[in-house]
């Protein structure tokens, strides 16, 4: 529960809602795992050096925003911004653009960790958007996907999972636990229990963000299997399994920046049409470069 009952829907912004900040217009561009592809970054950086400040700024959810942007009457982003992002493929949908919070092991599929799940992910992010009842979900509400190196065990996840092996996983249900599932169901899974949660939220301003501030559990709880609680530390910056953490300085990704990125991206990485090949924004403000495409 809260410790004061909530009396105003989330104000966490997006591309189609933008906070009011003192610069400008600030939106948010969601990203599943933290991954874009180089022509999408490249592309955002263009966004930012045309219509705001010229950088692009991570979040501690791996996400990225955009600052001093220009506002239309309505205080919505004018819609000649809207379309940039949006032929970058980083708007997928209108409808449900706040409520794609889903963070991922930034190493998952590039080394160790038990289980890939990137295609969990993708999958994840694909059913989410197709249920149409889920839009209205709170856009702080967050899903948390660990691959079972541990490095998500201390984000507050309202949903999400810790792979157990390469087909099991543990079920997080807010600072609890439900249980063990296939990870081949672990989509409908997830979006069952995220129904609950809308069910048992309540309605209006008053209602609940978080699967933590309902006064009754989602689900009995459950022990948690003791390979499900696994901790790491942050990844750290430099050559790591996998790739290259770059650190963004104070979080804030400057154009040259961004250009060594996708530079260090396209003389790591060996398959795949350039600029299509994918970096990883990761929580603890920096860009994990793969060294190759898996």
């Amino acid at each position: 529960m809260t410790a004061f009952p909530r009396t105003r829907p989330d104000q966490c912004p997006g591309i189609l809602r933008p906070w009011p900040a003192h610069d400008g217009a600030l939106a948010r561009i969601r990203l599943v795992g933290g991954r874009i592809t180089a022509r999408a970054l490249a592309g955002l950086s263009a966004v930012a050096r045309e219509y705001g400040d010229g950088s692009l700024h991570l979040t501690a959810r791996a996400n990225l925003q955009l600052r001093a942007l220009p506002s239309a009457g309505n205080g919505a982003l004018r819609d000649d911004v809207v379309a940039a992002i949006e032929r970058l493929g980083l708007l997928p949908s209108r409808s449900h653009d706040l409520v794609r919070n889903v963070m991922v092991s930034p190493q998952t599929g590039l080394a160790a960790g038990r289980a890939d799940l990137r295609p969990l992910a993708t999958a994840l992010d694909r059913a989410l958007r197709a249920d149409e009842a889920l839009a209205d979900l709170s856009a702080k509400f967050l899903f948390v996907l660990d691959d079972g190196r541990g490095d998500l065990a201390d984000v507050r996840a309202d949903l999400g999972l810790v792979a157990l092996g390469a087909d099991e996983a543990h079920l997080r249900v807010g600072d609890g636990w439900g249980g063990v599932v296939r990870l081949a169901e672990a989509v409908p899974r997830l979006l069952t229990l995220a129904h609950a949660f809308r069910a048992a939220r309540g309605g209006g301003p008053s209602a609940a963000w978080h699967v933590g501030e309902l006064a009754a559990p989602l689900v009995p709880a459950e022990e948690p299997q003791p390979e499900a609680l696994v901790r790491s530390g942050p990844l750290p910056y430099g050559a790591v399994a996998g790739g290259r953490h770059v650190p963004a300085p104070d979080g804030v990704l400057s154009p040259a920046l961004v250009a060594e990125l996708v530079a260090g991206l396209m003389a790591g990485l060996r398959a795949g049409p350039p600029g299509e090949r994918e970096l990883v924004v990761t929580p603890w403000r920096g860009v994990l470069i793969p060294e190759e495409a898996r």
